[in-house]
Protein backbone atom coordinates (compact mmCIF):
# COMPACT_ATOMS: atom_id res chain seq x y z
CA UNK A 1 0.00 0.00 0.00
CA UNK A 2 1.57 3.20 -1.30
CA UNK A 3 0.42 6.24 0.64
CA UNK A 4 1.53 9.61 -0.11
CA UNK A 5 3.13 12.12 2.01
CA UNK A 6 -0.41 14.56 1.45
CA UNK A 7 -2.95 11.40 2.53
CA UNK A 8 -0.69 11.42 5.57
CA UNK A 9 -0.68 15.22 6.05
CA UNK A 10 -4.22 15.94 5.24
CA UNK A 11 -5.12 12.67 7.15
CA UNK A 12 -3.27 13.77 10.66
CA UNK A 13 -4.68 17.05 9.83
CA UNK A 14 -8.11 16.08 9.65
CA UNK A 15 -8.04 13.90 12.77
CA UNK A 16 -6.04 16.92 14.62
CA UNK A 17 -9.90 19.24 13.50
CA UNK A 18 -11.71 16.87 15.38
CA UNK A 19 -9.68 17.01 18.38
CA UNK A 20 -9.57 20.66 18.37
CA UNK A 21 -12.96 20.74 17.77
CA UNK A 22 -13.51 18.27 20.41
CA UNK A 23 -11.29 20.33 22.65
CA UNK A 24 -13.00 23.58 22.23
CA UNK A 25 -16.96 22.30 23.15
CA UNK A 26 -15.68 20.43 26.31
CA UNK A 27 -13.69 23.76 27.53
CA UNK A 28 -16.66 25.94 26.64
CA UNK A 29 -19.36 23.82 28.73
CA UNK A 30 -17.43 21.55 31.74
CA UNK A 31 -20.30 19.08 32.23
CA UNK A 32 -21.14 15.67 33.26
CA UNK A 33 -22.94 14.80 29.21
CA UNK A 34 -26.00 13.73 28.89
CA UNK A 35 -26.80 9.88 27.25
CA UNK A 36 -28.38 11.50 24.12
CA UNK A 37 -25.21 13.85 23.45
CA UNK A 38 -22.58 11.16 23.89
CA UNK A 39 -25.08 8.73 21.79
CA UNK A 40 -24.76 11.13 18.97
CA UNK A 41 -21.29 11.47 19.14
CA UNK A 42 -20.11 8.04 19.76
CA UNK A 43 -22.56 7.43 15.93
CA UNK A 44 -20.60 10.13 14.35
CA UNK A 45 -17.19 8.98 15.00
CA UNK A 46 -18.39 4.92 14.04
CA UNK A 47 -20.05 6.28 11.56
CA UNK A 48 -16.97 8.65 10.31
CA UNK A 49 -14.76 5.52 10.84
CA UNK A 50 -17.16 3.32 8.71
CA UNK A 51 -16.84 5.95 5.70
CA UNK A 52 -13.35 6.00 5.91
CA UNK A 53 -13.22 2.13 5.63
CA UNK A 54 -15.40 2.69 2.35
CA UNK A 55 -13.07 5.22 1.55
CA UNK A 56 -9.84 2.24 1.68
CA UNK A 57 -12.03 -0.37 0.13
CA UNK A 58 -12.82 1.76 -3.05
CA UNK A 59 -9.27 3.55 -3.45
CA UNK A 60 -6.96 0.68 -1.92
CA UNK A 61 -9.14 -2.59 -2.67
CA UNK A 62 -10.98 -5.31 -0.52
CA UNK A 63 -7.51 -6.65 1.47
CA UNK A 64 -7.08 -3.33 2.68
CA UNK A 65 -10.36 -2.49 3.18
CA UNK A 66 -11.03 -5.56 5.05
CA UNK A 67 -7.67 -5.46 7.17
CA UNK A 68 -8.57 -1.60 8.39
CA UNK A 69 -11.97 -2.66 9.58
CA UNK A 70 -10.47 -6.19 11.21
CA UNK A 71 -8.21 -3.75 13.02
CA UNK A 72 -10.26 -0.64 14.00
CA UNK A 73 -13.49 -3.35 15.51
CA UNK A 74 -10.10 -5.19 17.22
CA UNK A 75 -9.07 -2.38 19.02
CA UNK A 76 -12.19 -0.78 19.30
CA UNK A 77 -13.29 -3.69 21.55
CA UNK A 78 -9.74 -3.68 23.71
CA UNK A 79 -10.50 -0.10 24.05
CA UNK A 80 -14.04 -0.76 25.58
CA UNK A 81 -12.07 -3.19 27.55
CA UNK A 82 -9.76 0.22 28.93
CA UNK A 83 -12.43 2.02 29.91
CA UNK A 84 -12.94 -0.34 33.15
CA UNK A 85 -9.52 1.03 34.19
CA UNK A 86 -10.24 4.52 33.46
CA UNK A 87 -13.49 4.25 35.61
CA UNK A 88 -11.27 2.86 38.21
CA UNK A 89 -9.06 5.97 37.78
CA UNK A 90 -11.63 8.30 38.00
CA UNK A 91 -12.45 7.64 41.17
CA UNK A 92 -8.81 6.75 42.63
CA UNK A 93 -8.75 10.53 42.33
CA UNK A 94 -11.96 11.17 43.15
CA UNK A 95 -12.19 13.70 39.72
CA UNK A 96 -15.53 15.97 40.12
CA UNK A 97 -17.77 14.72 37.60
CA UNK A 98 -18.06 17.89 35.43
CA UNK A 99 -14.43 17.98 34.57
CA UNK A 100 -14.24 13.95 33.86
CA UNK A 101 -14.74 14.97 30.17
CA UNK A 102 -11.62 17.19 29.70
CA UNK A 103 -9.96 14.60 31.46
CA UNK A 104 -10.31 11.71 29.16
CA UNK A 105 -9.98 14.20 26.27
CA UNK A 106 -6.49 15.26 27.40
CA UNK A 107 -5.68 11.87 28.40
CA UNK A 108 -6.82 10.23 25.32
CA UNK A 109 -4.57 13.18 22.71
CA UNK A 110 -1.72 12.24 25.32
CA UNK A 111 -2.32 8.30 24.66
CA UNK A 112 -2.75 8.85 20.46
CA UNK A 113 0.48 10.86 20.20
CA UNK A 114 2.19 8.41 22.21
CA UNK A 115 0.49 4.83 20.39
CA UNK A 116 1.61 7.58 17.27
CA UNK A 117 5.72 6.81 18.40
CA UNK A 118 5.31 3.49 19.37
CA UNK A 119 3.42 2.15 15.91
CA UNK A 120 5.97 3.94 13.99
CA UNK A 121 9.15 2.07 15.70
CA UNK A 122 7.15 -1.25 15.62
CA UNK A 123 7.01 -0.78 11.59
CA UNK A 124 10.42 0.24 11.00
CA UNK A 125 11.52 -2.83 13.30
CA UNK A 126 9.29 -5.80 11.52
CA UNK A 127 10.23 -4.14 8.61
CA UNK A 128 14.02 -4.87 9.01
CA UNK A 129 13.33 -7.90 11.22
CA UNK A 130 10.61 -9.73 10.06
CA UNK A 131 11.37 -12.32 12.70
CA UNK A 132 9.24 -10.12 15.95
CA UNK A 133 6.41 -10.97 14.00
CA UNK A 134 7.08 -14.76 16.10
CA UNK A 135 7.78 -12.58 19.41
CA UNK A 136 4.26 -10.43 18.59
CA UNK A 137 2.25 -13.76 17.94
CA UNK A 138 3.80 -15.73 21.50
CA UNK A 139 3.20 -12.35 23.51
CA UNK A 140 -0.73 -12.24 22.22
CA UNK A 141 -1.34 -16.17 23.07
CA UNK A 142 0.10 -15.13 26.71
CA UNK A 143 -1.92 -12.00 26.85
CA UNK A 144 -4.97 -14.23 25.87
CA UNK A 145 -4.00 -16.76 28.43
CA UNK A 146 -4.18 -13.90 31.26
CA UNK A 147 -6.89 -12.21 30.16
CA UNK A 148 -8.46 -16.31 30.42
CA UNK A 149 -7.04 -16.14 33.81
CA UNK A 150 -7.78 -12.86 34.90
CA UNK A 151 -9.40 -13.06 38.33
CA UNK A 152 -12.20 -9.49 38.92
CA UNK A 153 -10.44 -8.72 42.19
CA UNK A 154 -7.72 -7.31 40.03
CA UNK A 155 -9.72 -4.62 38.95
CA UNK A 156 -10.82 -3.44 42.10
CA UNK A 157 -7.93 -0.67 42.38
CA UNK A 158 -5.66 1.25 40.22
CA UNK A 159 -2.37 0.52 40.18
CA UNK A 160 0.03 3.15 39.19
CA UNK A 161 2.95 2.88 36.29
CA UNK A 162 6.50 3.68 36.35
CA UNK A 163 6.04 7.34 34.71
CA UNK A 164 2.99 8.11 36.74
CA UNK A 165 5.10 7.23 40.35
CA UNK A 166 7.58 9.90 38.40
CA UNK A 167 5.57 12.24 37.57
CA UNK A 168 4.39 12.30 41.45
CA UNK A 169 8.07 12.58 42.65
CA UNK A 170 9.20 15.24 40.54
CA UNK A 171 6.02 17.71 39.80
CA UNK A 172 5.18 19.07 43.73
CA UNK A 173 1.00 18.64 43.64
CA UNK A 174 -1.60 20.37 45.46
CA UNK A 175 -4.26 17.94 47.27
CA UNK A 176 -7.51 19.46 46.29
CA UNK A 177 -8.73 20.16 42.48
CA UNK A 178 -8.42 23.85 41.24
CA UNK A 179 -11.65 23.90 38.82
CA UNK A 180 -9.90 22.47 35.68
CA UNK A 181 -6.84 24.19 35.84
CA UNK A 182 -3.36 21.97 35.40
CA UNK A 183 -1.89 24.49 37.46
CA UNK A 184 -1.89 26.79 40.47
CA UNK A 185 -0.23 29.14 43.04
CA UNK A 186 -0.02 28.04 46.56
CA UNK A 187 2.33 30.68 48.78
CA UNK A 188 3.91 32.23 45.27
CA UNK A 189 4.95 28.75 44.66
CA UNK A 190 3.99 27.15 41.32
CA UNK A 191 2.21 23.53 41.85
CA UNK A 192 0.42 21.28 39.72
CA UNK A 193 -3.34 20.10 40.55
CA UNK A 194 -4.59 16.23 40.78
CA UNK A 195 -6.24 17.37 37.34
CA UNK A 196 -2.76 17.20 35.44
CA UNK A 197 -1.85 13.88 37.34
CA UNK A 198 -5.23 11.70 36.46
CA UNK A 199 -4.25 13.53 32.46
CA UNK A 200 -0.86 11.38 32.95
CA UNK A 201 -2.25 8.22 34.66
CA UNK A 202 -4.93 7.70 31.92
CA UNK A 203 -2.68 8.75 28.76
CA UNK A 204 0.28 6.33 30.38
CA UNK A 205 -2.05 3.34 31.41
CA UNK A 206 -3.93 3.64 28.01
CA UNK A 207 -0.07 2.79 26.17
CA UNK A 208 0.54 0.16 28.91
CA UNK A 209 -2.65 -1.36 26.84
CA UNK A 210 -1.08 -0.74 23.17
CA UNK A 211 1.39 -3.24 24.30
CA UNK A 212 -1.03 -5.64 23.28
CA UNK A 213 -3.39 -4.08 21.24
CA UNK A 214 -0.16 -2.24 18.77
CA UNK A 215 1.13 -6.52 18.29
CA UNK A 216 -2.58 -7.33 17.76
CA UNK A 217 -3.07 -4.55 15.06
CA UNK A 218 -0.11 -5.56 13.37
CA UNK A 219 -0.98 -9.69 13.63
CA UNK A 220 -3.72 -8.14 11.25
CA UNK A 221 -2.47 -5.95 8.22
CA UNK A 222 1.12 -4.82 7.96
CA UNK A 223 0.30 -0.77 6.61
CA UNK A 224 1.37 1.59 9.26
CA UNK A 225 -1.11 3.68 7.83
CA UNK A 226 -3.95 1.19 8.31
CA UNK A 227 -2.28 0.51 12.10
CA UNK A 228 -2.37 4.59 12.79
CA UNK A 229 -6.16 5.23 11.43
CA UNK A 230 -7.67 2.13 12.89
CA UNK A 231 -6.08 3.18 16.22
CA UNK A 232 -6.88 6.92 15.48
CA UNK A 233 -10.89 6.23 15.38
CA UNK A 234 -10.61 3.81 18.07
CA UNK A 235 -9.40 6.50 20.44
CA UNK A 236 -11.44 9.24 18.99
CA UNK A 237 -15.09 8.95 20.68
CA UNK A 238 -13.61 7.26 23.98
CA UNK A 239 -14.37 10.00 25.60
CA UNK A 240 -18.21 10.24 25.13
CA UNK A 241 -18.29 5.90 25.16
CA UNK A 242 -16.87 6.52 28.79
CA UNK A 243 -19.86 8.38 29.34
CA UNK A 244 -22.58 6.58 27.18
CA UNK A 245 -21.76 2.50 28.17
CA UNK A 246 -21.74 3.88 32.11
CA UNK A 247 -23.23 1.01 34.19
CA UNK A 248 -23.56 -1.07 31.05
CA UNK A 249 -19.47 -2.51 31.52
CA UNK A 250 -20.38 -4.03 34.62
CA UNK A 251 -22.77 -6.13 32.74
CA UNK A 252 -19.96 -6.88 30.22
CA UNK A 253 -19.00 -10.04 32.10
CA UNK A 254 -17.20 -11.79 29.37
CA UNK A 255 -16.12 -9.62 27.75
CA UNK A 256 -12.58 -10.35 28.54
CA UNK A 257 -13.15 -14.10 27.37
CA UNK A 258 -14.03 -12.22 23.73
CA UNK A 259 -11.05 -10.41 23.68
CA UNK A 260 -8.94 -13.32 24.69
CA UNK A 261 -10.11 -15.44 21.92
CA UNK A 262 -9.28 -12.97 19.49
CA UNK A 263 -6.09 -12.01 21.03
CA UNK A 264 -5.18 -15.86 20.83
CA UNK A 265 -6.80 -16.22 17.64
CA UNK A 266 -4.61 -13.54 15.65
CA UNK A 267 -1.35 -14.61 18.24
CA UNK A 268 -1.61 -17.85 16.30
CA UNK A 269 -2.40 -16.04 12.75
CA UNK A 270 0.37 -14.15 13.56
CA UNK A 271 2.75 -17.23 13.88
CA UNK A 272 1.26 -19.44 11.40
CA UNK A 273 1.91 -16.78 8.57
CA UNK A 274 5.27 -15.91 9.51
CA UNK A 275 5.57 -19.92 9.27
CA UNK A 276 4.35 -19.82 5.82
CA UNK A 277 6.28 -16.52 4.83
CA UNK A 278 9.29 -18.69 5.80
CA UNK A 279 8.63 -21.54 3.60
CA UNK A 280 6.82 -24.08 5.83
CA UNK A 281 4.13 -25.53 3.54
CA UNK A 282 1.27 -26.77 6.24
CA UNK A 283 1.38 -23.26 7.69
CA UNK A 284 -1.71 -21.74 6.57
CA UNK A 285 -2.53 -18.05 5.48
CA UNK A 286 -5.99 -17.29 6.62
CA UNK A 287 -7.95 -14.24 4.61
CA UNK A 288 -8.41 -11.28 5.98
CA UNK A 289 -12.30 -11.65 5.62
CA UNK A 290 -11.85 -14.95 7.68
CA UNK A 291 -9.98 -13.76 10.39
CA UNK A 292 -12.83 -10.13 10.55
CA UNK A 293 -15.50 -12.86 10.23
CA UNK A 294 -14.02 -14.41 13.39
CA UNK A 295 -13.60 -10.81 15.47
CA UNK A 296 -17.29 -10.06 14.75
CA UNK A 297 -18.82 -13.65 15.38
CA UNK A 298 -17.04 -13.74 18.66
CA UNK A 299 -17.45 -10.52 19.72
CA UNK A 300 -21.58 -10.49 18.90
CA UNK A 301 -21.48 -14.04 20.83
CA UNK A 302 -19.23 -12.63 23.95
CA UNK A 303 -21.47 -9.49 24.16
CA UNK A 304 -24.96 -11.25 23.97
CA UNK A 305 -24.20 -13.61 26.39
CA UNK A 306 -23.15 -10.93 28.80
CA UNK A 307 -26.05 -9.40 28.36
CA UNK A 308 -28.14 -12.51 28.64
CA UNK A 309 -26.25 -13.29 31.90
CA UNK A 310 -26.79 -10.19 33.22
CA UNK A 311 -30.37 -9.84 32.65
CA UNK A 312 -30.78 -13.55 34.13
CA UNK A 313 -29.04 -12.38 37.56
CA UNK A 314 -30.97 -9.61 37.53
CA UNK A 315 -34.20 -11.57 37.63
CA UNK A 316 -32.77 -13.70 40.37
CA UNK A 317 -31.47 -11.14 42.56
CA UNK A 318 -35.72 -9.37 42.05
CA UNK A 319 -37.42 -12.94 42.73
CA UNK A 320 -34.90 -13.34 46.19
CA UNK A 321 -37.10 -13.02 49.35
CA UNK A 322 -35.81 -9.68 51.25
CA UNK A 323 -34.59 -7.59 48.30
CA UNK A 324 -35.60 -3.91 48.83
CA UNK A 325 -38.18 -2.69 46.29
CA UNK A 326 -35.35 0.33 45.30
CA UNK A 327 -32.67 -2.64 45.10
CA UNK A 328 -35.45 -4.47 42.59
CA UNK A 329 -36.30 -1.33 40.79
CA UNK A 330 -32.04 -0.61 40.01
CA UNK A 331 -30.85 -4.15 39.15
CA UNK A 332 -33.88 -3.90 36.09
CA UNK A 333 -31.99 -0.73 35.36
CA UNK A 334 -30.14 -1.30 31.72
Amino acid sequence: MNVPVWAWLVTVAGLGALLCFDFYLVSRNPRHPSMRECAIWVSCYVSLAVLFGFGVLAFAGAQYGGEFFAGWITEYSLSVDNLFVFVIIMSSFVVPREYRQKVLLIGIVIALLLRGLFIAVGAEAISRFDWLFYVFGAFLIYTAWKLLMHSDADEDEFKENAVLRVAKRFLPATDSYNGAALTTKVDGRRLVTPMLIVMIAIGTTDLLFALDSIPAIFGLTKEPYLVFTANAFALMGLRQLFFLLGGLLDRLVYLSVGLAVVLGFIGLKLISETLHHHGVSWAPEIPILASLAVIVGTLAITTVASLAKSRKDARRAADEPGVEEEDVTEARVD
